[in-house]
């Protein structure tokens, strides 16, 4: 384990530092059950006034979960491992979305999936001018999961719908006015600042730190996206895009167009309920997973996984097609009974 993480009291602190860059630091199951039981230690210590979080290496916080294992398993039959994976991680992210100490976290470079669900919790976000923000999920056959669909559906307006359908990555400006973040600091001043947070305690020193972020990429394109994303379904969205005819809709249109139609039918679903409820994270993590429970069986990820990664063709073959979902993503976010997602 002390490859791939490192945990540790330091000061005023509770450290851990994901030490993986060569994996671009993706979370294995072991990881993600080490940084739970560090926090369920910490929760009750004195000693630790808050935890900080961060990564080894310039290229990834965190790009991921490790998903070779669970197609590995999943290929074999074994469906339950990873619904192990997918439970358990998804009650530590609950973890730190509610825990009761300050959690610091400090994300450069690619921030991607499970990495969104250890940082993007946290109660202080701090990311770079190297920061890459994404939940590329449909991609690979799932849908925005460790919570992130809950910060998809509070997004401004229906920007939520274009970043889980496209996969597009945010900056830190895009990440902070999205909601993935919360304040922009030079990497180059993050040593310092860890070291003061550290010895001192003081998180005030993090707004003190502050750089003014950039204007936001998405947000000249933000009527744009409110128009198209706002529609119904997939086929009327993809309409809209086909319609517009702007550069923006075209990449929008392309990446779509080669993303699990399930994933993007299930994604909107999940949006359109989070939206509606006064929803919380764990009404998100439990709707997550009632998809990525059933995600080899009945959707597309084993085939996602060997078509973006082992494969890399890059040409998956999907179940459905952008026009033919009808009950389907009803039926893959129904209740699981006894098999739901608890806490």
């Amino acid at each position: 384990m002390s490859d791939q993480i490192h945990i540790r009291r330091e000061g005023a602190a509770g450290r851990i530092t994901l030490s993986r860059p060569k994996s671009l630091n993706a979370l294995s199951y072991d990881m993600a059950m080490a940084i739970d039981a560090a926090l369920q230690d910490w929760a009750e210590d004195d000693a630790v006034a808050f935890v900080l979080m961060d990564a080894e290496g310039e290229k990834a916080f965190c790009a991921g979960g490790d998903i070779q294992s669970l197609y590995d398993h999943g290929r074999a039959g074994d469906y339950d491992y990873a619904r192990t994976f997918w439970r358990d991680e998804y009650r530590m992210n609950a973890r730190i979305a509610e825990y009761g100490k300050p959690i610091v976290a400090f994300m450069q470079g690619f921030v991607m999936g499970g990495g969104v669900g250890i940082g993007c919790h946290a109660s202080h976000r701090v990311v770079g001018d190297s920061t890459r923000i994404a939940m590329p999920e449909c991609g690979i056959g799932l849908v925005p999961d460790v919570g992130g669909s809950l910060l998809l559906a509070r997004a401004p307006g229906r920007l939520g719908e274009y970043l889980g359908l496209t996969a597009d990555r945010m900056g830190a400006a895009d990440a902070i006015r999205a909601g993935f973040a919360d304040t922009l600091v030079s990497e180059t001043a993050w040593p310092e600042l860890k070291a003061a947070l550290v010895e001192t305690g003081d998180l005030s020193l993090i707004a003190e730190a502050a750089e003014t972020a950039p204007e936001a990429r998405f947000a000249e394109q933000q009527a744009r996206i409110d128009r198209i994303f706002a529609a119904a379904d997939l086929p009327a969205i993809v309409a809209g895009l086909e319609a517009d005819g702007s550069d923006f809709a075209a990449d929008a249109l392309k990446a779509i167009r080669r993303n699990s139609p399930i994933s993007m039918a299930a994604t909107l679903r999940l949006l359109a309920d989070l939206r509606k409820s006064a929803a919380g994270i764990r009404d998100a993590l439990r709707m997550e997973y009632r998809f990525t429970h059933r995600s080899m069986q009945e959707g597309d990820f084993l085939e996602g996984i060997r078509a973006q990664i082992i494969d890399r063709d890059r040409n998956p073959q999907w179940k459905h097609r952008l026009d033919s979902l009808g009950a389907e993503a009803e039926a893959i976010l129904a209740p699981l009974g006894p098999d739901d997602l608890t806490f």
